[in-house]
Order: C-alpha cells, then sequence, then structure tokens
C-alpha cells in the first residue's frame, strides 16, 4: 500500500483531502477546543506544533510494513476544513487491515460530519483492499461509538489502552462514497 495512491475522496458534502502541511494552520483552529482532548488525552497543538506533526505525517511511517494515510476532511459548502481522518494501513494474515480515527471541531459536530467522513474512509479502504477495517473507542465516548456503528463496525470484546476495539464484520460491504 504505497501512501503515494491516496487521493481525494469524495461523499455527499465532503471532500476527503490528502493532508498536507499547508493545512496546519486552519487545523490549528478547527482543533483549537480542548474539549476534543477529553477522551484521546494531551491538548492543543499550535499551528506550529501540527505543522511540525503534519510534516511527519506526510513523510510517512518509520516502519515499511505500515503506511499512513490522512485526510483533512473538507465541508464543500463552507468551503472550509472541519476536522481529520486517518488510517494506519498494515499486512495482516487476511490481507491488508486498518487502523482508522476520524475527529471533527466542535463547531461541526452534530451534523453528520464525522459519519459522513468514517463511511467514505471505510467504503475507500474497502476499495482499495483492505479486508480488516478497526477503530478503537472509549467507552464513555457516545458519539464516536454512534460514527462507528453507523460506518458499520460493531464492538469486539476486545479492549486496548481503556478502549473498546470496532472492528467491521468481514461480510459487511459498506457504502457512502461516490
Amino acid at each position: 500500500m504505497d501512501a503515494m495512491k491516496i487521493g481525494a475522496v469524495e461523499t455527499d458534502r465532503l471532500s476527503l483531502v490528502p493532508l498536507a502541511v499547508e493545512h496546519a494552520d486552519e487545523m490549528a483552529e478547527v482543533l483549537s477546543d480542548p474539549a476534543l482532548h477529553v477522551f484521546i488525552g494531551g491538548a492543543p497543538h499550535s499551528a506550529q506544533a501540527l505543522r511540525s506533526r503534519y510534516e511527519r505525517l506526510v513523510a510517512g511511517s518509520p516502519e515499511p510494513s505500515q503506511t499512513w494515510w490522512n485526510w483533512v476532511i473538507r465541508l464543500r459548502e463552507e468551503q472550509r476544513l472541519t476536522g481529520t481522518v486517518q488510517a494506519t494501513v498494515t499486512a495482516a494474515e487476511r490481507g491488508y487491515a486498518a487502523e482508522v480515527a476520524w475527529v471533527v471541531g466542535t463547531p461541526w459536530q452534530g451534523r453528520g460530519i464525522a459519519t459522513e467522513a468514517a463511511r467514505g474512509l471505510v467504503a475507500w479502504l474497502r476499495e482499495q483492499g483492505v479486508r480488516v477495517i478497526r477503530a478503537h473507542v472509549h467507552p464513555d465516548h457516545h458519539a464516536s461509538a454512534a460514527v462507528a456503528a453507523a460506518a458499520g463496525l460493531a464492538p469486539t470484546d476486545h479492549w486496548h489502552d481503556g478502549e473498546i476495539r470496532w472492528e467491521l464484520p468481514a461480510t459487511q460491504s459498506p457504502t457512502g462514497s461516490r
């Protein structure tokens, strides 16, 4: 899975645009609410710190067995960034596996943006041949659990770092991208 082959993913209202360092300034504002870190820890990054982080992400994983795919979420109607989605893809026994995550800035929450973006991401990953798709969700993060469920993932009995593993059932065929 070559990170250079990442492309834009289009859904009804959104464009998932491959992450670029140039997105850091706008994304620092989008992700500036400390409430976004309640379940994942840490604190909002400054534009400069986010730029450094994006430089590392765009450069790709130092692990040859991993591919990092990262997108910013552009709400086309407003012509602005509203969050991110990401997938860490690795080779697995049953083909490729992806660990996915999403975050939408506080002003855009409750509008179905995370759900639409996650559905688009999962559908795109399946089109790329990724067979196993997982997310880890804090048990008290009900909004993120709802996004995972809407994207076709189901909770499992597995826990990792205090979070529940959600996984796309092998027979699931999600929709969401055009």
